[in-house]
């Protein structure tokens, strides 16, 4: 990588922030070769990922105000694991997974003392569908957790029959054979597998798509929200 920078023209002239596309584009390609790609697929995505590590240290180890290479951006994780697994390390027992959890956010929590809320970290540019699983199981862990139940499942009351979208467009499109794909059939539980899950997000979207709304958006907007009321319980100004 040292030898890369010094002598290729366009490698001299990129930086940490012109690097970032081309790490979600290699992070991208990594999960579909974990997800669907063969095993050389899986070999070659994991040396593209790290060439983008390497290439970051390299620009970092030349910075001028702050340098570290990837001697230290190693040395810094190998640091950081051992101390999350003292388990393993440090002689504390651990014989469950959820024990493992409460060590390891034990010693996050030590590291990251000077945060004020629990959703410092957390970074806004994840997909927004992770975004929400995140965002929800914070919420959960400080009792802020938003009432959902009454919204999964809007009843068609003129034909009694509950659907995952529910509202009179959606129905009038499955009776007409237009409008959106109709997700398959759920209990008042919701979708009984991920692969229901994923019907039912799928018709969610399509929803979105003939009402002319923008998906991402509405969540990220119904997201904003729910960090807010994070927030609110957090300062315990939060009403019942």
């Amino acid at each position: 990588m040292r030898a890369v920078r010094d002598r290729c023209v366009w490698t001299q002239q990129i930086d940490h922030r012109a690097l970032v596309a081309y790490l979600e584009e290699e992070a991208a390609e990594l999960i579909d070769a974990i997800e669907t790609g063969s095993r050389e697929e899986l070999r070659e995505e994991l040396g593209d990922l790290l060439w983008q590590v390497l290439f970051h240290a390299e620009i970092a180890s030349r910075d001028a105000a702050a340098p570290f290479d990837i001697d230290d951006v190693a040395r810094g994780l190998s640091d950081k694991m051992i101390r999350r697994h003292p388990h393993v390390f440090a002689g504390e027992t651990a014989t469950t997974p959820e024990e493992v959890l409460v060590h390891w956010n034990a010693a996050k929590a030590a590291e990251k003392s000077s945060r004020t809320s629990i959703l410092d970290g957390v970074s806004q540019r994840m997909p927004t569908l992770a975004l929400a699983q995140k965002l929800l199981g914070k919420a959960a862990r400080i009792g802020a957790s938003p009432d959902l139940s009454a919204k999964v499942h809007p009843r068609d009351e003129r034909a009694g029959a509950t659907h995952p979208l529910g509202g009179e467009e959606y129905s009038r499109g499955q009776r007409s054979g237009s409008g959106p794909p109709a997700a398959p059939a759920a209990s008042a539980l919701g979708p009984g597998s991920e692969a229901e899950l994923g019907e039912a997000l799928l018709a969610l979207v399509a929803t979105a798509r003939a009402q002319g709304w923008d998906a991402e958006r509405a969540l990220r907007e119904r997201l904003r929200m729910l960090q807010a009321d994070i927030r609110a319980a957090e300062s315990g100004d939060l009403e019942d």
